[in-house]
Formats: structure tokens, sequence, C-alpha cells
């Protein structure tokens, strides 16, 4: 299996309620004592162990450590104390049966790296540059504008050379629907003076002109370029990340051939899978999605494969801290894909040979042959 997208895992820890903070895309409350660590949430009462997601890690992450499934989430927690964060990594990481992780780096944290997930997981690993922060760390290096787009340029052909691809959040920063051309030098250098002036006192990048700018530079390189859409954490609007705001953008950059990879996508998925259908260059997975649906991944992806070409769909878990991310995604995809296939090919829909070859082409024979594996 190949994950096409995810991130780091925690070096340390976390604590319960940093550790259910990762059980959700909600802005998780401090404990009572005021800590990150304190309890569930002084304004919570109610656990993120009681979701989708919660319960699957109960359910398939327990018997790894040693415990019955759906043990109590305090019997777990106790568990992977007692363990350390090394040795719980290690075995979550290697029962999850993937053999290579597509990273983005573009997070912070005291996350491992690349090579580390790789040596911990005993697979391998490659870059995927986030634009933004590459952006960001070029604005904190440079003296000028001048200088600052040089370093960008300069960022992404060096990226080119060694990532496999780029990634982009211009969904939470400024919404899907933006211009599809190509922004123009002048307006480019106006909006990046105007955006530097900002960057002293913390401001991220958010200016449209200059996500623009991002994309096309990174379309240029023919490399994959992996796009959030749909759901995430409060800090984006929901209605602005619908994939299908990006259909002129999608019609704009066709003639390069540079694959637009649409990410998680749900709970605007058919749409999705609409783009990934009616355009070569499209591709769609559903990372984060089978995690956060649990028990009802199936019917997401069976909604996901009723429109795209099924050598366009894409295995991910999105997995981000918790190596219990990793292992979670590969089995519920595990489990919503037998189900699936067996229920088709049992009523004669689907043969077995084609069921097993569209199993392996999501799992990551696609991601193989398009990120070049």
């Amino acid at each position: 299996m190949v994950d096409q997208h995810c991130h780091g895992v925690l070096r340390a820890g976390p604590g319960r309620t940093s550790f259910e903070g990762y059980l959700t895309e909600a802005h998780v409350p401090s404990g009572p004592d005021g800590g990150s660590d304190g309890g569930r949430g002084s304004c919570a009462p109610f656990s993120y162990f009681d979701t989708q997601l919660g319960f699957a890690v109960r359910r398939w992450c327990a018997p790894v450590l040693g415990l019955e499934p759906h043990c109590r989430p305090e019997a777990y927690l106790e568990r992977r104390a007692e363990l350390g964060t090394g040795e719980v990594t290690g075995r979550l990481l290697r029962a999850g049966g993937i053999s290579a992780f597509l990273v983005d780096t573009g997070l912070p944290g005291p996350l491992l790296t690349p090579g580390e997930l790789a040596e911990t997981s005993a697979g391998e690993a490659h870059e995927i540059v986030r634009l933004e922060r590459l952006a960001e760390r070029a604005a904190d290096a440079a003296r000028d504008t001048h200088a600052f787009l040089g370093e960008v340029a300069e960022g992404i052909r060096e990226a080119a050379r060694t990532a496999r691809g780029f990634k982009s959040v211009v969904a939470y920063r400024c919404g899907l629907d933006v211009e599809p051309s190509p922004p123009g030098a002048s307006r480019v250098h106006a909006s990046a003076d105007r955006w530097l002036s900002t960057r002293a006192a913390g401001g991220r990048l958010s200016d449209p002109v200059l996500e623009r700018h991002l994309l096309w530079a990174a379309v240029r390189t023919g490399l994959p370029l992996q796009l959030h859409t749909g759901f995430g954490d409060p800090d984006l609007r929901l209605d602005h990340c619908d994939p299908l705001l990006l259909t002129d953008f999608v019609r704009a950059t066709a003639p390069y051939g540079t694959p637009l990879v649409l990410l998680h996508c749900y709970p605007y998925h058919r749409g999705a899978g609409y783009l990934a259908a009616a355009f070569p260059h499209v591709y769609a997975d559903f990372g984060l999605t089978l995690s956060h649906t649990g028990a009802r991944a199936h019917a997401v992806l069976a909604e996901l494969l009723e429109l795209t070409p099924f050598g366009k769909l894409l295995f991910s878990t999105d997995a981000y801290g918790l190596p219990e991310l990793y292992l979670v995604g590969a089995q519920l995809f595990r489990e919503a894909m037998t189900r699936l296939t067996s229920e088709w090919v049992g009523r004669g829909a689907w043969s077995r040979s084609d069921a097993e070859s569209v199993t392996a082409m999501i799992a990551g024979g696609t991601a193989r042959r398009l990120y070049g594996l």
C-alpha cells in the first residue's frame, strides 16, 4: 500500500487531552488545570473517543498493543504510556501494512522526518512540499520583494528536483474559488510587496494573487499537485472548499497535463469523482474521510466508486501526529473495499479478477505510477 498523503508522527506523548485532539478536526480546549493534558477539556463534557474515529482506534489499534478490541479509553492510554512512544509507534506503523509514505512536511511540531518515518515503519518515505510553507520560509529569509520572488522561484525549482510533488492549502487561505489564470508579473510583485509588509507581524500567506502564483509555478513543474478540498479544521470555510469550485482552474491547467490530486473531498466526494471522470489530469483520494466516517466508510467509498475512474482513485490516510491514524486508515480501507467487492462479485456485477485489479490500483498501483515510485 502507498499512503499518498500523510504527515509526520509525534516524537513523544501525547497525554489524554492532546491525544483526543488528534481524533478530531475541532480545536480542543485545554484541560481544567489550564494545561494541555489536564483532562477531557474544561468546555467539553464529552470525549472525542466517542466518535467513529475514536471507536476505530479502539477496534483496530488495541490488539496491536496487546489489549482486547474496544477496551476502555483509559486502559488503552495506560497501555500506550506503559509501552512508550517508540514501541507504540513502531508496532502501529508496521501493523498498517503501508510500504511507502508521501509526507507533506508543511505542518509544524516535533514530528518524525520522512527518513525517520521510513526507518520506523520499515518502508520508504518521500517528501511532498507545501507551497505556502515554502513561500513563508522564503519571506523570512528575503531582504526585499525582488529577493522574495526569486527565493520562491528557486525554492520550487529545487524542490522539484527531489520531492515527489507539491501540496497547497489554498482552500484554507482564501477558498477554492480563485481566478483560474496565472497572474501577471506586476500584480504578483504588488501583492508580494503588500504581504511582506505584514509578515513581520506574523501574517501568513493568504493573498489570492500569491496563491495563484504558487499554484501555477507548481503546475509548470509537471509534478503532481495535491489540493486540499472538503472538510478540515475550523480554520476553513467548508462551503469554500467544494472541489467543483476548481472547475475553471482544472480547465486552464489541462494543456499542461500536470496531475491535480483532490484530497479528502468529503462531503463533496461525488463532485470530486465527476472532475476525475471528466478531466484526464484530475485524481481523487479519500484520506481523512474514511477514518472519520469509520463504520460508515464503506458507504462513502461506494459513493466515490460510482463515478471516479478506478485508476484515478488513491488511498491515503492524512495521518498526523498519532501512528494510530495510519493503521486505522489502512484497516478501514481494507475492510470497506473487501465488503464492497465481495458484495459486487457475489451478485455478478464485478468479476473477482477485476475486483482484485481495482483494489491493487487504489491501494498503491496508481500512486506508484503517478509519483514515479
